[in-house]
């Protein structure tokens, strides 16, 4: 199994952010921008919370305001699960399955270098299965009776 390291160098390191102040309606857009379901939300370079699709789904309409009104904090999901880039693909899984997320940050040394969503780990859980498979398959064919 790979490292999150390992799954950061071939994903990038990227990581999209707002503030708590910032409204929810600029988060929808900055996540419709640029193609992803969670903003990393940070205070004064640390984070403090994370913006889901989940989130906005579930929280918004409960507050009976226009989006344009609704800040970041007041959806945001505040207890954030991350790992260490020396987790393994496995730990991941282990962990957004149990608690039932799909975003994972990634934090060395206490700051943030990625973010991994639940696609990023089932894409490489298939890429290794698929090569299991090629070389099982190898190992089938190439074997020949003497």
């Amino acid at each position: 199994m790979k490292t999150v390291r390992h799954l950061l160098q071939e994903k990038g390191h990227t990581v999209v952010t707002i503030g708590p102040e910032d409204s929810v309606f600029d988060a929808m857009q900055k996540m419709a921008a640029n193609n992803i379901g969670a903003l990393l939300v940070m205070k004064s370079e640390k984070p403090v919370g994370i913006l889901t699709e989940r989130d906005f789904s579930r929280k918004s309409y409960l507050l009976d305001k226009p989006v344009k009104d609704t800040l970041v904090k007041e959806i945001m999901t505040h207890q954030v699960a991350y790992v260490d880039p020396d987790n393994t693909n496995e730990d991941c899984m282990a962990l957004v399955t149990e608690m039932r997320i799909r975003h994972l940050p990634v934090l060395e040394e206490g700051k943030i270098i990625g973010m991994l969503s639940i696609g990023d780990l089932v894409k490489d859980a298939i890429s290794q299965h698929k090569f299991v498979i090629q070389q099982l398959e190898r190992y089938i064919y190439d074997t020949r009776e003497i």
